[in-house]
């Protein structure tokens, strides 16, 4: 008798109107994934390059290697930073993520 339902099951036409509900369902997830995932990553890569564009000499940063130091130069792509007593190093601006003597910053 299982054979029997399983064979009628298969020779059932499909639903009508089953295209429209996959559409809308594909739509709300995608509005959905938007609201939770993509918005938010926008508005934190806003506020980081907002942080690297108003940097300015004796601004306390840290690299996205996770090295400490105090800014000392600001050049277009590249920053000079004093890591230490008169050791200096020279980054990118990519790589700085934050700054750590604002606590409102973190």
């Amino acid at each position: 008798m299982n054979i029997l339902t399983i064979l009628q099951a298969a020779g059932a036409p499909a639903q009508q109107g089953g295209g429209w509900s996959m559409w809308i369902m594909l739509i709300l997830i995608f509005v959905v994934m938007w609201f939770f995932m993509i918005r938010p990553q926008r508005k934190q890569q806003k506020e980081l390059q907002a942080f690297r564009d108003s940097l300015k000499k004796g601004d306390k940063v840290v690299t996205i290697g996770g090295i400490y130091g105090t800014v000392c130069e600001i050049k277009e792509e590249s920053v000079l930073i004093e890591v230490d007593n008169n050791v200096k190093i020279r980054v990118s601006k990519q790589a700085l993520v934050k700054d750590f003597t604002d606590p409102s910053r973190q």
